[in-house]
């Protein structure tokens, strides 16, 4: 890896918000560490990342479920002589149903994904950002953090929020040593996601004026982080949302949060 180039690791690189990140760092001149389960399409997002930019990557597919996954991706880097200055921690999906509608097994490589994960790669990665004096981290979180709890996908909301206060708490650890932390929040992004959790058609019937692109998200996102911004939420629809459920008494926000999420939540399997 170049000594003049800047290093990012996106995890969740092969679609969506992961891979609108890894275009948008490239075009910066970054050199990329690409993690998601799918090869080929990290194969196919390096070459063209290659020959657009002239980006190095290496690809690492992994499946942050694995517990033992984080520790390895590390290794690899050590290996390699690889030292990362960007970390997006976005790898993440939805789990549809109640907490009792699904296996523990499930839940439990959730939680491994959507908060152990990420917060063991920040682990292991921010000391080598501190000893150099400078370093990014991106935890994409969601508006969800935000918003009361839902009927279905129960640890979806719960997972976020835990990314949010983990990220102030990064931030103010890790600001002296040259380090930026940021939990990006968007709401609803054109991605893969809702058809991966079969929300597709609940999802296809929301106003278009909700939603943002996860290009735009992404730039958002490395604007926010750049300028020192701790908590950013993308899109002036999202703001304005978590501002009222800000101001709503608990009981009217979390009964508004269960009329409104049967539109876009599956609460059974």
């Amino acid at each position: 890896m170049s000594d003049k180039r800047p290093c990012s690791l996106v995890t969740g690189a092969s679609a969506g918000i992961g891979a609108a990140f890894a275009r948008a760092l490239a075009a910066r001149g970054h050199d990329l560490v690409l993690v998601a389960r799918r090869e080929d399409r990290l194969r196919a997002l390096a070459e063209a990342l290659r020959e657009r930019h002239g980006t190095r990557s290496m690809m690492l597919a992994a499946d942050l479920a694995d517990p033992s996954a984080p520790q390895r991706l590390c290794n690899a880097l050590e290996a390699e002589g690889y030292a990362v200055d960007w970390l997006i921690n976005n790898a993440g999906y939805g789990l549809p149903g109640t907490l009792v509608d699904n296996p523990w097994q499930a839940h439990a490589a959730f939680v491994q994904v959507m908060m152990t994960a990420p917060t063991e790669l920040a682990w292991r990665l921010l000391p080598g950002m501190r000893a150099r004096g400078h370093g990014r981290v991106i935890n994409v979180a969601s508006l969800a953090g935000f918003v009361p709890g839902t009927a279905g996908h129960t640890l979806y909301g719960a997972s976020k929020a835990y990314l949010i206060k983990l990220s102030q708490s990064l931030a103010l650890e890790n600001r002296d040593a040259g380090v930026h932390v940021c939990a990006l929040c968007p709401g609803f992004t054109w991605s893969e996601f809702h058809d991966v959790t079969g929300t597709r058609q609940k999802m296809n019937a929301m106003p278009r004026f909700m939603w943002l692109s996860a290009e735009e998200v992404a730039r958002q996102g490395i604007d926010a982080v750049e300028r020192g911004a701790v908590v950013y939420v993308p899109g002036r629809v999202n703001r304005v949302i978590k501002t009222i459920t800000e101001l709503l008494p608990d009981r009217l926000a979390l009964w508004l949060s269960h009329r409104e999420s049967a539109r876009y939540r599956n609460r059974h399997d």
